[in-house]
């Protein structure tokens, strides 16, 4: 039986535990150095399940989110989870914006979704009357969930299987021997054929701390911000509704999103994170600034893309920025139906050009896997890309 480590136990590292222990061949640990688990993007992202409207056809992340939103709510069933395919609108507001609409749906099609429909104004008009909207797209496959008990599931069902998961247990040493790995923690030192990254906000890092090499690509933080909508304004729309994404950012830009809970968010925008596990503007590591505004990709990103790491900052600092960003797609939202929301922090990888990684990165090298770039719909897609590396790079 095959010993395999885990570092990390955000959705993804738990995802591979849990297919892994089912296989009922491989001892399982997995390693988390808070006191619970998915603490981070796993557990502070928004709930929505993406069917993979948006990626570039071939790629990753639309063979896996299109399969993973299908095992996310297969998953769901089966353990009675909470979660609802409630649809979303994608919209666009003037002219420009219809012809990349139309382009997004093709790509949609090319990606194996079924449904799409652009509506008509009278069924626009029925479904969200407060919206400016020149021409929208139906999404009836997207929905939203309760990541939390995903995670407490898989992890009932990892240790009902023999598997151990450490809490409080941050990784402190990485001995690499011939054909195996010792991991080293403070409550702990096992010996393992295959250790697997899933550290997410620091997979670049713990790549370099295990193969002293230097990372392929660097992550850099983005906040997301949200305002949550009082109770007495949730009237104000029902579905998913998001603007047309911007192809040359992986965000997707200020949208409204339904939460599994009742509540209503609107958000969020992407400001850099002043450390790596930053929720708050006042959250500040210098190691991690330092780290990510002397690394020359990121000189490159800001230099080509300044008037966007502007505007997204702006929101960040003034509330009246944020919502003329949501008054785009609900012109009569007022700053005063809001209050402050949830935040998350995203894991970007980003190369010394400047250049955003759009797609997930997976690599293997000797006995270590290392995902070392799974953003939104990494959530979505975990059960799937779980499989995937399973099948890749384990058999």
């Amino acid at each position: 039986m095959k010993k395999i480590g885990i570092i990390g136990g955000g959705i993804l590292g738990l995802s591979l535990g849990y297919n892994l222990a089912l296989k009922k061949k491989y001892s399982i640990h997995i390693y988390e150095k808070e006191d619970e688990l998915g603490k981070h993007q796993s557990g502070n992202n928004s709930g929505v399940l993406h069917c993979g409207l948006s990626y570039n056809p071939g790629s990753l992340k639309a063979k896996l989110s299109m399969e993973g939103i299908s095992k996310m709510v297969a998953f769901c069933k089966m353990h009675h989870i909470d979660h609802d395919i409630c649809g979303k609108l994608v919209v666009a507001t003037n002219e420009d914006e219809i012809k990349s609409l139309q382009n997004l749906a093709k790509r949609g099609v090319m990606n194996g979704l079924s449904g799409l429909r652009m509506l008509n104004k009278k069924e626009q008009i029925k479904r969200e009357p407060n919206i400016n909207s020149l021409k929208s797209l139906l999404v009836p496959g997207e929905g939203i969930v309760n990541f939390n008990q995903v995670m407490n599931k898989l992890s009932e069902i990892i240790k009902g299987e023999g598997g151990s998961i450490f809490l409080n247990s941050p990784v402190k040493k990485i001995i690499n021997q011939n054909n195996s790995t010792i991991i080293v923690s403070d409550k702990s030192e096992h010996n393992y054929d295959i250790i697997i990254n899933c550290t997410g906000l620091f997979s670049d890092r713990t790549y370099t701390s295990i193969t002293d090499q230097k990372s392929p690509i660097k992550i850099i933080p983005f906040r997301g911000e949200y305002l949550k909508i009082k109770s007495r304004y949730k009237d104000i729309f029902n579905h998913l509704i998001y603007p047309v994404p911007n192809s040359d950012y992986p965000f997707l830009g200020v949208h409204f999103t339904r939460m599994i809970n009742g509540d209503k968010e609107v958000g969020p925008n992407a400001v850099l994170a002043f450390k790596r596990e930053g929720y708050k503007n006042v959250d500040i590591s210098v190691y991690d600034t330092l780290d990510s505004i002397f690394y020359k990709g990121f000189l490159n990103f800001l230099r080509n893309n300044f008037n966007f790491a502007i505007g997204e900052f702006s929101s960040s600092i003034f509330l009246s920025s944020f919502v003329k960003k949501a008054k785009k797609l609900i012109p009569e939202v007022k700053a005063e139906m809001f209050e402050k929301g949830n935040s998350g922090v995203r894991a970007q990888a980003m190369d010394s050009n400047g250049e955003l990684i759009m797609d997930f990165k997976i690599i293997k090298q000797n006995n270590q896997i290392h995902i070392l770039n799974a953003p939104s719909p990494g959530a979505t897609a975990s059960l799937s890309i779980a499989d995937y590396i399973i099948e890749n790079h384990l058999n």
